[in-house]
């Protein structure tokens, strides 16, 4: 199967380093998206905890967060169209 990504899926997904290709089946994307996302929601933790940000800052941080990785708000079906994988080649060459 070939997934064809929507043009805005795409273009968060590489503001995230990620490049699926067509062959890159959608569950594998959106897995390595969530792992992007729950590395930054625990280094926020971390800092929140170490003291580099403020208790009162820290909702404003988790919504910033979310606002960057919305796609995973998004059913990951949306993401792509699926296409076919073209048949095989039926036509045989007969002029030998």
């Amino acid at each position: 199967m070939k997934y064809e990504y929507a043009p805005e899926a795409l273009e968060v997904l590489v503001q995230h380093g990620l490049r699926p290709g067509p062959d890159t089946r959608p569950a594998v994307v959106r897995e390595a998206l969530s792992d992007l996302y729950r590395y930054e929601i625990r280094r926020l933790k971390r800092r929140l905890l170490a003291g580099e940000v403020a208790m009162a800052d820290y909702s404003d941080h988790v919504i910033g967060l979310r606002k960057q990785y919305w796609l995973l708000s998004i059913p990951v079906q949306r993401w792509v169209r699926e296409t076919p994988e073209p048949a095989p080649s039926s036509h045989h060459d007969i002029s030998r």
